[in-house]
C-alpha cells in the first residue's frame, strides 16, 4: 500500500526560506547597508535586488490561485530566474523543494510556508514549488522574468515543450495542518 508523505505547514520565516530564497516584508531598517528612508509620514526600504538572469526584464503578474487541493503530486521549477509571490487578499501555502544534482526534485528538502497577505517568498532559480490556498481565491502580486511567463503560457496552452520551465509529477505528499 502506498503511503502519502505528510508535509506540515510552516509559518513564513527568514531562516527557514533561506535554502529557498528569501523571505519578503521583514520590518525596516535604517542602520544597513541598503536604501532606507523611515518618517511619521512614511517608511520605505529595500527590501531584495530581483535577478531576472541576463538578459533579462522583471515582469509584473498578477495571479490568481483557486487550487485547495491538500495533495501535492507536481512542482514546477524556472530555471533561469528568481520568481516573487506575495500574496494581496489572502493567505497562500507554497510549497517548496531545492534541485538535486540532476536538476530534479528533492523532496527530502521539501518544505510547505504560509505566506500572509503583505508578505512574500522571492524564489531563487531552481526551486521546485507550488501553491494551494486554504479555501476560495488569493490574488497575488508575482514577480518574474517574460520570456519565462511566455514559455509556460504557450507550454500550457499547446503542449509544447517548455524551456525555461519543467513541470514534473513527484510522489503525492499531503499539507498537514498550519504547525
Amino acid at each position: 500500500m502506498l503511503t502519502v508523505r505528510s508535509v506540515s505547514i510552516e509559518p513564513l520565516d527568514a531562516a527557514r526560506c533561506e535554502p529557498y530564497g528569501w523571505m519578503l516584508g521583514k520590518p525596516a531598517r535604517a542602520d544597513g547597508d541598503a536604501p532606507a528612508f523611515i518618517s511619521p509620514a512614511s517608511d520605505f526600504w529595500r527590501e531584495h535586488l530581483f535577478d531576472t538572469g541576463a538578459p533579462g526584464e522583471t515582469e509584473i503578474l498578477w495571479v490568481i490561485y483557486r487550487n485547495c487541493d491538500e495533495s501535492v503530486a507536481s512542482l514546477e521549477v524556472h530555471r533561469l530566474t528568481q520568481q516573487a509571490i506575495v500574496p494581496l487578499t489572502a493567505l497562500v501555502i507554497h510549497i517548496v523543494a531545492t534541485s538535486t544534482e540532476e536538476g530534479e526534485p528533492d523532496l527530502n528538502t521539501l518544505r510547505a510556508f504560509a505566506i500572509p497577505v503583505g508578505m512574500g517568498l522571492c524564489m531563487r532559480p531552481n526551486i521546485w514549488h507550488s501553491t494551494r490556498v486554504r479555501e476560495g481565491e488569493a490574488t497575488c502580486l508575482m514577480l518574474t522574468r517574460p520570456s519565462t511567463t511566455y514559455d509556460l503560457v504557450v507550454h500550457l496552452k499547446t503542449g509544447a515543450p517548455a524551456c525555461e520551465t519543467v513541470i514534473r509529477s513527484i510522489e503525492p505528499q499531503r499539507l498537514a495542518p498550519l504547525a
